[in-house]
């Protein structure tokens, strides 16, 4: 681990976990074994970060988010407050079959509050999701969805303006 990086004493950060240079651990995060935290990012109050998550760098990660085993995180990508990923397909408390689902964001791409990703769906790079969205399918690069489930509704460019095409 980086000299330079900040980790509040309340924080609980596994050894194994890598955090890259400069990145900040708030109030109350977990980060467990084996997970990658690029450089320069922020993890907000009370976030968990579950094993073998890969976190890229610049990244923003804001308050109670949770993301689990099976998630990718590509750089600059931004996952508002209250965001939740899943990483079970069919979710049973005993199911000796279980496997993580995966799930990918990429690169640019931002997750509004409280805005549920379902497991096993690509999020492109610099996509938008509206808060409070339900995601269950993929969303295309550039594209602003939003809804119950999350539908497209228009594209968005880098910066997050509403544009006609990128």
């Amino acid at each position: 681990m980086a000299d330079d990086v900040i980790i509040h004493p309340t924080a609980t950060v596994d050894p194994r976990a890598a955090i890259g240079s400069g990145s900040r651990i708030w109030i109350n995060v977990q980060i467990r074994e084996n997970a990658k935290i690029g450089s320069g990012c922020i993890l907000s109050k009370d976030v968990y970060i579950d094993h073998a998550v890969t976190i890229g760098n610049a990244c923003k990660i804001q308050n109670s988010v949770s993301i689990y085993n099976g998630v990718t995180i590509g750089d600059e990508v931004f996952v508002g407050p209250n965001a939740c990923f899943t990483n079970d397909k069919v979710p049973r408390a005993n199911n000796p079959d279980w496997s993580v689902t995966p799930t990918h964001v990429q690169s640019g791409a931002s997750i509004g509050a409280n805005a549920t990703i379902v497991c096993g769906i690509t999020i492109g790079e610099f996509a938008m999701v509206a808060a409070g969205s339900v995601v269950t399918k993929d969303v295309e690069p550039y594209s602003l969805v939003m809804g119950n489930p999350a539908r497209h509704v228009g594209y968005v460019d880098k910066a997050g303006n509403r544009v006609e095409k990128p």
